[in-house]
């Protein structure tokens, strides 16, 4: 997922009543995940992307590398 970052992915999971969209990040060996919510259209929402970029760079800065994967 451009828009978040490089490495960064989407999983789609439905269920008996809904779906679920988990935004994710592979940094390495852990896989961060930035946001798991409710699918309701078929675009990610530009709140939930601000926010998956936001969670992200908090990730890599805590990591101690903001080049990191």
């Amino acid at each position: 997922m451009p828009a978040i970052g490089a490495h960064s992915h989407d999983l789609r999971i439905p269920d008996r009543e809904r779906s679920w969209r988990i935004v994710y990040h592979i940094a390495g060996d852990p896989i961060v995940i930035l946001d798991v919510f409710i699918k309701k259209m078929q675009a990610i929402p530009a709140n939930v992307i601000k926010l998956c970029s936001q969670r992200l760079a908090a990730y890599k800065k805590a990591a101690g590398n903001e080049e990191h994967p």
